[in-house]
This record gives C-alpha cells, structure tokens and sequence, in this order.
C-alpha cells in the first residue's frame, strides 16, 4: 500500500522542521528552524553512532575505508547539482544520500561523491565502485537483475521539455517527424523508442548535452522525468517549459549491490520512519519548481 503525501507549498517545510525530534539512528534530528533552505541539510539529523549491520557487506567496506563512496549526477538542478563555481553539490537526491549517509554514521565530509552516466550505474555498482547510487534511478526489472534497490522513495513520470516558445509538441504523441533527445543507458528514451514515433532520436551521456542541442534548435524535445525537467524550467523559465502532462509512472530507487538485503533493509526502515525529513527535503529542493509528489512506501 502507498502513502501519499500532498505536497503545495512551502509552509509545510516550516510545520515540518518544527516537527522533527532529535535522536541517534539517523532519523530527524533537532533542526535550526531559522537556518532558511541552504545546502546544508545536517540540522535535519544526527549523525548516528553504534551502528551494526552484521551481514552488509557494503557497510563493512565503508567501514574499512571510513567514507562512503556515493554515485550520484550532478546536472539536475533540485535533485542532483554540482556548482560549477563553488564545486558544491545539494538537491534532493544528493541530501536523501547524505540522510542515508548520517543514519550509517558517516558525516557529510565522510562522503566521497562519483558522477556517474546513467548508462554505467549497474556496472559501477556491480564492480565495487560505489557503495550506493541516488540520482533519479528508476526501478526497473532488467536493473534487478543485476543491482537491488532499496525504496522507492520518489514517484514521478515521464515529461517532455520544448522551447518556450514551441506551440507543436503538447504531449508524446505529437513527436512524429521530431527528433527527441535524452540520455544515454534511460528508461524515457527507450519508451519514446518503443510506445511513439519519433522522426529520430538522439542520445548523450547527459541532460546538460540535450539541453544544448534543444537551445540551438538541434533537436525538437528532451525527455526524462518530470522532476528532472522541472528543475530546468524553473532555472530557465524564458527558454524552455514542459509539454503537456507526465505519460509513465517512474519509481526512484536507492541502487545497491546485487544480494545486500541487510543495507537495502536499513535504508527502507529509515525511509519509512523518516517522513517529516523526507517532506522537508522536498519542499526546500523539489516544491519550489512546481514540482508535486508522493512519498511512496519503502518496500523493494
């Protein structure tokens, strides 16, 4: 069964934050309630301590290493962004990977971040080379395989991005003799393949790249989630706005190695227990840009 939370405005951050509780698991800490939507996210919880995971594999390398090595993208302003300035990343995805972080014991300065391309998430999982991925990783049947995942802890669906000035494309099936452009190894640029007819596709190895090509009038849309899309809207209103409504449903995940039930189990019960930090960290990362959503039960 899902949970849905109904997510409008911005006031539910400050109801939420004056809700959270200090304690040492992970879950909401004491936040400052006057520290505003910066990117430091830590006053929504502690640190934990005593953390045993008897079993996880995964944790005992973080363990022996001290850090944890996250992949994660940093071209999706409000999920995953790296300043180009500064070099500081934030979002939504990279604070639900700091939360996780935090609820295994490590601070912040103990995560190592890896920008990875969607098309070599599973491998990097797979060879050992990050110990999680958080970067608006779809759970699919064919990822199972290879990776498990923990959650879903977003829900949202797939939307096009056009010029804002473009009165052509109002949906998917408007895509006929359009060249559509998305990211390589993605959900959304398989299903434009499979369920409509584009006039032709291009692919990249990120959203950065399409977005170019649809300045340029290289290409007619991109596609990807419409959380992802969003974010880009809302740091370009004058050039670019979403066409028409969501047409799938995607269901974000935390990817894992392949057999480590006992991590995937923790980071499920943090997600369930955990949901007035998961409203906050949507209304400072997500709501801001339009964007609505649910937090869905935690249970792959």
């Amino acid at each position: 069964m899902r949970k849905t939370r109904t997510l409008t405005g911005l006031g539910i951050l400050a109801a939420g934050l004056l809700a959270l509780t200090a304690c040492n698991s992970g879950t909401p800490g004491a936040p400052d309630a006057g520290s505003g939507g910066g990117s430091d996210s830590t006053q929504l919880w502690e640190v934990a301590s005593g953390v045993s995971l008897d079993g996880s594999p995964t944790y005992d390398r973080m363990v022996s290493a001290d850090k944890v090595v996250v992949g994660v993208k940093e071209d999706q302003p409000g999920l995953g962004f790296k300043d180009p300035i500064s070099g500081e990343r934030g979002g939504f995805d990279v604070e639900i990977s700091q939360w996780i972080a935090a609820s295994l014991g490590f601070d912040a300065d103990k995560i190592e971040y890896k920008t990875i391309p969607s098309a070599n998430r599973e491998q990097e999982l797979v060879n050992g080379n990050i110990d999680y991925y958080v970067g608006t990783y779809s759970i699919t049947d064919k990822r199972k395989a290879q990776i498990d995942f923990a959650g879903p802890y977003l829900i949202t669906g797939q939307g096009l991005l056009v010029a804002a000035d473009n009165e052509d494309i109002k949906g998917p099936n408007d895509l006929a003799g359009k060249i559509v452009c998305s990211v390589t190894g993605s959900t959304p640029l398989q299903r434009i393949r499979d369920e409509y007819s584009p006039g032709d596709t291009v692919e990249y190895d990120t959203y950065t790249q399409c977005l170019e090509q649809l300045r340029a009038g290289s290409v007619d849309a991109v596609t990807t989630d419409q959380a992802i899309l969003a974010g880009y809207v809302a740091q370009e209103p004058e050039a670019f706005k979403i066409a028409g409504d969501t047409f799938s449903e995607e269901r974000y995940g935390v990817g894992l190695p392949k057999g480590d039930t006992v991590l995937k189990d923790h980071i499920n019960t943090l997600f369930n227990d955990g949901g007035e930090v998961w409203t906050a960290l949507f209304e400072k990362n997500l709501a801001p840009a339009g964007i609505k959503g649910e937090q869905p039960t935690a249970d792959e």
